[in-house]
């Protein structure tokens, strides 16, 4: 179990431990480096079974062969329409050997997005999860000459289905076996005629207006990134991952997929959304990449496991955590830890630390990681009280993931650390906006070169749309988007996401867009947690038949009031939160409300519920 004052046994290790150009060279190489040894697990009918770097690579080679059989060339696209999962990997490692483009689409997608995304990249060859999924392709199958075959992965509910234009990942895999006995060295060729600038991946970002831009990244930028990564995040083939946020995302993709292809950690799938408390319990992974809605929502089950606890367990905790705190204090502020306090923090993890970190199932983890969003201060120092260093990584997709991170050695709460060593980041001194330069840059966006001049100037500098500051130290602090940021009638600049931050560390908030430009006051919708408020009603004796009524019960109006009070005491008035509304619909990520990676999304909010914002300031 690692200790809080002592962080140099998370320090990066810097070194490369594989060899390879680009990503398909580099697995293969770790498949003769690692062979027998277990790379991913995942978890079928409740039992988890692994897969070697052997047993993956020999699903890969027939995937790949049967992709070759159907003509699949050089430079051709290939969609993979799917939830995060073990065939998803084996999808996009055998497009990627294959030489071809691998890109992801978001199960979440409707129909009309997969006819989008699948005519814009040109894709010959579309993988789809399950029967839904199909569905969806032969919905929009007819408007796309360039689509030859669908490849489902799950056939269950399709044994009787008769097309020619659709077969099983297995038939796939049966094809590409007996093609690859007549051609044994064709797949090899393929491999080591990949250049490292060619298009490996795209990966589709959607701004706020406008369809979404495939933002293409070549084999170099990918290797070049995942090798910096170490020097970042250290991890070895002895640490254990998670792997479910969506593989669509540039975050996982190289942060989970690519950075444990590199490292040979041991990467293991959840069984579903649902499923991910209980499964990180069981795994309990060492190291541990997640999104801040993720974070807060652990934290929200800690505060409500504590109040149905004993009282004798609530005094323990709250000596725990005090003691957890004060250490975190020093460690923030680069202080000694006393032996005394060393001593207290012992007994501390003994009591209830210990425990909580046992709920959570971080009991292992060495450190835990946190980007896509930012995050509380607050919620950041509360894990490192219970003796986890959090470290915050900034990226995008056009950067390959991160491009800055905090170090383990010098945490920041609210900094998102200096520019990663692969690349350079400096502010522009004009409009205050972070630019990024490096290898890890993307190549530029897929059929539009207008909007990629836009956004990579001439001398090769990536204008991200955020606003920051660099510090002494070289860290770098997020202000806002550069289109987020409210200047209210009064003239006053205000950053909505200090606010939003503030509010999601209540355990009864689930997410937060704060309103005010243009306008005389702040207001907010809030998103509640629903089980946490559910619980709440349930022990106040409130009553609800359904969410809509949860959100308008007063009692429940009265506690998100309680909860924008404390977050207004830490606030200028002009700051502050004046009136709130409360989302009366449970969104999921099905919701076009909701990004990807769980955060509503502002324009559209503001838009969709235009009725009552104005209500709010009659």
């Amino acid at each position: 179990m690692s200790n809080l004052w002592d962080l140099d046994h998370i320090q990066p290790a810097g070194t490369d431990v594989l060899a390879g150009s680009t990503i398909s060279a580099m697995f293969w190489n770790a498949v003769a480096l690692r062979g027998p040894a277990v790379w991913m697990r995942q978890k079928e009918l409740g039992i988890w079974k692994s897969w070697t770097w052997d047993q993956t690579a020999e699903a890969v080679r027939e995937i790949a062969g049967g992709l070759m059989a159907l003509g699949f060339a050089r430079g051709d696209c290939a969609s993979i329409l799917s939830n995060t999962n073990i065939e998803w990997v084996l999808a996009d490692l055998a497009v990627l050997s294959c030489g071809g483009v691998s890109n992801g689409i978001y199960p979440t997608d409707a129909a009309a997005q997969v006819h989008y995304l699948s005519e814009d990249s040109a894709t010959t060859v579309l993988f789809v999860e399950n029967d839904e999924q199909l569905d969806k392709a032969l919905e929009v199958r007819a408007g796309l000459p360039l689509l030859r075959r669908i490849i489902v992965f799950d056939m269950e509910g399709l044994r009787g289905l008769q097309d020619p234009g659709v077969i099983s990942l297995q038939a796939l895999r049966d094809l590409g076996r007996a093609w690859n006995q007549q051609n044994p060295d064709a797949l090899m060729r393929r491999v080591q005629a990949c250049q490292p600038e060619d298009v490996a991946i795209l990966v589709y970002t959607s701004g706020t207006t406008g369809k979404p831009k495939g933002a293409m990244h070549t084999h170099a930028a990918l290797a070049y990134t995942v090798r910096g990564y170490n020097t970042l995040i250290s991890r070895t083939d002895q640490d254990e991952a998670m792997c479910f946020l969506p593989l669509c995302h540039i975050a996982e993709r190289m942060g989970g997929e690519y950075f444990s292809l590199y490292t040979g950690s041991r990467l293991n799938f959840v069984e579903n959304p649902d499923t991910v408390p209980e499964n990180v319990r069981e795994i309990a992974p060492t190291v541990f990449t997640a999104v801040p809605r993720v974070w807060e929502k652990f934290y929200s089950g800690v505060m409500i496991a504590l109040k149905e606890s004993t009282a004798l367990q609530q005094a323990a905790y709250a000596w725990s955590i005090g003691v957890g705190t004060r250490i975190a204090d020093l460690v923030l502020a680069g202080q000694p830890v006393g032996g005394l306090l060393k001593a207290q923090f012992q007994l501390a993890r003994w009591l209830a630390l210990n425990n909580v970190r046992k709920l959570i199932g971080i009991h292992r983890a060495r450190f835990l990681v946190t980007g896509a969003a930012p995050i509380s201060p607050e919620l950041v120092k509360w894990y490192l009280a219970l003796g986890v260093p959090m470290l915050e990584v900034w990226g995008m997709t056009e950067t390959c993931g991160a491009a800055t991170g905090v170090p383990a050695s010098r945490i920041k709460p609210g900094s998102i650390g200096p520019a990663a060593a692969y690349n350079e980041v400096r502010i522009d001194p004009a409009t205050g906006e972070i630019l990024v330069r490096g290898p890890n840059v993307f190549k530029g966006y897929l059929n539009l070169p207008e909007k990629t001049a836009e956004t990579i100037d001439a001398d090769g500098w990536l204008h991200t749309g955020d606003v920051g500051t660099i510090d002494a130290d070289g860290y770098l602090r997020i202000t806002d988007r550069m289109k987020d940021i409210i200047i209210t009638a009064g003239g006053k600049n205000i950053t909505p996401s200090e606010l939003e931050n503030e509010l999601k560390f209540s355990p009864y908030v689930t997410d937060a867009v704060v309103i005010g430009d243009k306008l005389p006051y702040l207001t907010v919708i809030i998103m509640i947690d629903q089980e946490n408020v559910e619980k709440f009603a349930q022990d106040n004796d409130v009553p609800f038949s359904n969410y809509a009524s949860l959100t308008r019960a007063r009692e429940v109006q009265d506690l998100i009031q309680a909860e924008i009070d404390r977050v207004n005491t830490q606030f200028a008035r002009v700051e502050q939160i004046k009136k709130f509304f409360l989302l009366d619909t449970q969104l999921t990520a099905e919701d076009e409300e909701l990004t990807p990676t769980m955060k509503l999304k502002r324009k559209l909010v503001q838009q969709k519920y235009a009725a009552q914002i104005e209500a709010m300031y009659r």
